[in-house]
């Protein structure tokens, strides 16, 4: 009974993600057709200047047919659906070539960087702000929340400076700009691993110092609410151990609430860090994508926003499954 219960509640979470999903991307799409840019104009207008070329206007008329922009939007979406529906996304208008060949390309580098800055924020974060709510009012806990603080107040484009002066001009321990060195192609596999890797340390770092400080405060937050509920009181006055009731009773209930943070960084680890990767010139996703945007790429910036929008009801779906498997509660209709 219970589990035919919670396989509807999770058929009835999907089917409303997909009608979401269908309506997010009419509105994408429909943001994406009264963009003041158009890549099209700038195309027509550089093939117009060419000898023996046909005029601007003939050129628009070709482009705008050619790529289903003569129609209304709600019939442009449509065929654009249909498209996708044949997995059919086109081709970039900036970047000249398949919009998914060109994701596919930025997109594992954004990942790699979100999934290890992820792992250090978790590894970190969360048992300082154990710590911070197990030792209230002291040093350690005064000294982690102005740490937490300072990594939400600081500006990215602040921080990521300063780890560039402090750690590549002035130190000289790292590159400036870029994914790889000058020497790139005459290393080694492994040493064009290592190469990449030592120009990600700084990102990196500045994703984790920027991200983990939101994280510290939930901790310490849900932390300090469990611990001053009735059965911790009653689980100390029984005669466990403090670590017991930390670590076996308080903690388990704290990452409750915490599934929906991890469950909401989903979809940043495929969205990519803009401000980070332009500053440091990493082509990754948020790179990209922003150029795309800016030049009126609409077959790439349609893939991208709708995947984001998938990515995004994907982990508000798991969070939903998490939280019906832990509380069984969520599943009462």
């Amino acid at each position: 009974m219970k589990d035919n219960q919670l396989l509807k509640y999770i058929l009835k979470r999907i089917g409303i993600s997909i009608v979401i999903l269908f309506f997010v991307a009419l509105i994408i799409y429909t943001l994406m057709r009264c963009l003041p840019t158009s890549y099209i104009e700038a195309v027509a207008l550089q093939k117009s200047m060419q000898p023996n070329s046909k005029s601007f206007e003939e050129w628009m008329e070709q482009l705008t047919k050619m790529y289903n922009m003569d129609k209304g939007i709600v019939e442009g979406y449509f065929a654009w659906l249909g498209n996708v529906f044949r997995g059919e996304f086109g081709d970039s208008w900036k970047w000249t070539m398949p919009v998914t060949e060109k994701f596919n390309n930025v997109v594992w580098v954004s990942f790699v960087m979100g999934a290890i800055a992820l792992f250090f924020e978790v590894i970190i974060a969360i048992p300082l702000g154990v710590i911070a709510a197990t030792k209230q009012y002291s040093k350690a806990d005064y000294t982690i929340s102005i740490v937490a603080l300072a990594g939400i107040s600081l500006p990215t484009f602040f921080f990521a400076s300063l780890m560039k002066l402090v750690f590549a001009v002035k130190l000289g321990w790292f590159d400036l700009y870029g994914l790889v060195g000058r020497d790139y192609e005459y290393l080694s596999p492994a040493g064009q691993l290592l190469d990449k890797a030592n120009h990600l340390v700084l990102p990196i770092i500045v994703l984790v110092v920027i991200s983990m400080g939101s994280l510290m405060r939930h901790t310490r937050t849900n932390m300090l609410e469990v611990l001053n509920a009735d059965y911790i009181r009653t689980a100390r006055a029984k005669g466990l151990s403090e670590r017991t009731v930390i670590y076996k009773h308080a903690f388990r209930n704290t990452l409750i609430p915490l599934v929906t943070i991890l469950g909401g960084s989903l979809p940043g680890l495929f969205s990519g860090a803009l401000i980070t990767e332009t500053l440091f010139s990493i082509p990754g996703i948020g790179y990209t994508s922003y150029h795309s945007m800016v030049s009126g790429d609409i077959p790439f910036s349609m893939f991208y926003l709708v995947f984001m929008a998938a990515m995004t009801l994907l982990g508000n779906l798991i969070t939903d499954i998490l939280y019906a498997v832990v509380d069984p509660r969520v599943r009462v209709s």
